[in-house]
């Protein structure tokens, strides 16, 4: 995805245009002007180790049997672990995967989060171990806490990719941080530092660009925000994942091959990691991915069960003194493993061990593995003395990480819902600005919305939304949010009006001044969400009648502004044919109002936002990029804003219904 031969651009942001070039932007420019290798840099924390804390830790772990050290290294889910097995088998750390809430109930209150953490950890603190060890407890909390009923959701991160603004994701990092402190938890299982290559990915939305420069900024800006001092109230550990390439893999696969050279490891998937160790996150999760060296022709297997990139490179060049996770179940991927049983896995250098449901197993058969010599007492005392220092860090320790019940106002208080409707404004990228386009539009404008997702919050919301993937919800699962329609009719003033059709069939559009068209991709998480080789970009493909309905209102007299809901940059040359002006808006997540900010003009008679989004990564110009030198419909960095109009020349169509095939 790096080398582009050749480029296509609009002009003016509609007329297409062919040229010749090659990409010298982010980490392109650093591989064509450096002749040196990459190396590793050395990295030094800003939280440095405290000498007498260290020598408390050590009486700690001298004091406990080695099975309550393998239970410090053991996570497990909330719905499959209760309190009492936690005090009874010592557990260091528990999680609510994706659809994991207090009694199995979705729209549990904060309070019943807090119940549930209190009970967690007062279970924690009743074992019988010399020294009693509080639990952890770590959450997907990937745009806002988007777990639990009621909480403001930002927009994912390939929006904030599109803001070009560390400083708001800094904020964003911040109030994430009260929102999940609020509900007793201190963990959170974010950033995402994913420089994405492929937007067949189902995680692309999960990354904030492909540029890893910005992504070092960002992490740099999250960690330390969410991180804060590490013991204030409003503070929660940060985890960088998924270490190391998991934008990168062949064609997109979910858990896949990430084919680079070692120089294109360092140089495009590790700068985010280097800003997030460089201002001291605690916590690094370990990719699914597999890495193979292209340059030297080396299949290093997965990622889980790499010593040399987690224990030599992580842990030792770049100075990471926190500790290490595995991601769901991701130890039964590494060559002669199951989810219950790695040694590599721990000899590779994992200090905690996600083992969601079959944890007890997993206790047991480590405990033989260390008995029997497969896993040396120096690895396993490293382990837990890595937790720990977390633990003393974040004052867990010394303290219960409850707040009082004031606390619940953070999941949508006004500065929340106020920053992620500035968030969503500055996401939005307008690719289309033709000479028919009607924005801003006015407040007493006569608007048509139209789509199946004109008034769904949900097909607003991605992956990550109250359930894993984001499906098995509807609208009144986000009590407090705006779709479409609602802020549509918040953004008209007396004198306007608005109407909804789904399909546009039967309207008489000479009623209207406008027509919003909202397109979507159905909601998808990890796996779901990949676009499976050899099937195309094309969004048409999985959803024609999206283009079907856009084809009735465009052209009969009345301008069409097309808005789209997608986590990743789709071919979609045929939509923004049938559109006047053209918008990527990403997931923006609860705040929809941060959308008409920016279509409408305000009391003052402009917008209340203007146009600044960019392109976070390149937009395909054809439907199978991976065959055809990668060419770009609109480079990463492009955006428009409304002060100029383009022609109105038709983009060429390619309606390919499969890709041909590659040599794998």
């Amino acid at each position: 995805m790096l080398s582009k031969l050749s480029r296509l651009h609009f002009l003016s942001g509609v007329a297409l245009v062919a040229g010749l070039g090659a990409c010298a932007t982010g980490s392109q420019s650093l591989e064509a002007n450096s002749a040196a290798s990459a190396e590793w840099p050395q990295i030094a924390s800003p939280h440095s180790t405290d000498p007498e804390t260290e020598q408390r830790i050590a009486a700690i772990v001298s004091g406990m049997s080695l099975r309550q050290k393998i239970g410090q290294m053991t996570q497990a889910d909330i719905r499959s672990v209760t309190p009492e097995q936690v005090r009874e088998h010592y557990l260091g750390s528990v999680l609510n995967g994706g659809g994991a809430w207090p009694g199995g109930n979705k729209r549990s209150t904060a309070g019943d989060w807090v119940a549930l953490s209190r009970s967690f950890y007062d279970a924690s603190m009743s074992t019988d171990m010399p020294v009693k060890v509080p639990i952890i407890w770590g959450t997907d909390a990937v745009h806002g806490h988007n777990n639990v009923f009621g909480a403001t959701q930002f927009p994912h991160n390939i929006g904030l990719g599109a803001a070009h603004d560390p400083e708001l994701v800094g904020r964003i990092a911040h109030l994430t941080a009260k929102q999940v402190r609020a509900t007793g938890i201190t963990w959170v299982f974010a950033p995402t530092l994913a420089v994405v290559q492929n937007p067949r990915w189902g995680r692309t939305y999960e990354g904030y660009s492909s540029d890893p420069e910005l992504v070092r900024s960002y992490a740099k800006s999250f960690v330390t925000s969410m991180q804060g001092d590490l013991v204030g109230p409003d503070t929660t550990i940060a985890s960088a994942k998924h270490f190391i390439g998991d934008g990168g893999t062949w064609l997109g696969k979910d858990q896949g091959e990430t084919r680079a050279s070692r120089d294109e490891l360092i140089r495009t998937h590790a700068p985010g990691y280097f800003g997030a160790l460089e201002t001291g996150v605690q916590n690094v999760m370990i990719s699914y991915s597999g890495w193979t060296d292209t340059g030297a022709g080396v299949a290093h297997g997965k990622m889980h069960g790499n010593r040399e990139l987690i224990t030599d490179v992580l842990k030792g060049k770049l100075g990471f003194d926190g500790f290490v996770v595995s991601d769901w179940n991701a130890i039964e991927q590494v060559d002669g493993c199951t989810r219950t049983h790695c040694p590599q896995a721990i000899n590779a250098g994992i200090d905690m061990v996600m083992v969601p449901d079959d944890w007890k197993k997993f206790i047991d058969e480590t405990v033989a593995d260390v008995e029997a010599g497969t896993i040396p007492m120096s690895r396993i005392d490293d382990a837990v003395t890595r937790i720990l220092r977390v633990k003393f860090r974040i004052g867990l320790m010394e303290h219960a990480p409850f707040l009082d019940a004031s606390a619940e106002q953070d999941l949508a208080s006004d500065l929340v819902r106020a920053t992620a409707r500035e968030a969503v404004a500055k996401s939005l990228v307008l690719l289309k600005n033709g000479p028919a386009s009607p924005l801003p539009l006015q407040r007493d404008a006569k608007i048509l919305l139209v789509g199946e997702a004109a008034d769904k919050v949900t097909a607003q919301m991605g992956g990550w939304s109250l359930t894993w993937q984001g499906d098995e919800t509807d609208d009144s699962d986000y009590p407090i949010a705006d779709d479409m329609l609602s802020a549509v009719t918040k953004a008209l003033g007396d004198g306007g009006s608005v109407d909804v059709s789904k399909d546009a069939r039967g309207v008489d559009l000479s009623r209207y001044d406008a027509v919003i068209m909202v397109m979507a991709e159905a909601p998808y998480a990890e796996m779901k969400g990949d676009i499976v080789y050899p099937a195309t970009l094309r969004h048409t493909s999985r959803y024609p009648d999206q283009l079907d309905t856009l084809a009735r209102v465009y052209g009969k007299g009345v301008p069409v502004v097309s808005v789209l809901f997608s986590g990743r940059p789709v071919y979609a040359n045929d939509l923004m044919n049938l559109s006047d002006a053209f918008i990527a808006a990403w997931l923006p997540g609860t705040e929809a109002r941060g959308i008409t900010d920016v279509l409408f003009e305000g009391t003052s008679g402009r917008p209340r936002r203007a146009f600044t989004g960019r392109l976070p990564f390149a937009w395909p110009g054809v439907p199978c990029p991976e065959t055809a030198n990668q060419p770009e419909l609109f480079s990463r960095g492009f955006g428009l804003d409304t002060t100029k109009r383009g022609d109105s020349r038709p983009l060429p169509i390619d309606n390919r219904l499969s890709c041909p095939a590659l040599a794998d």
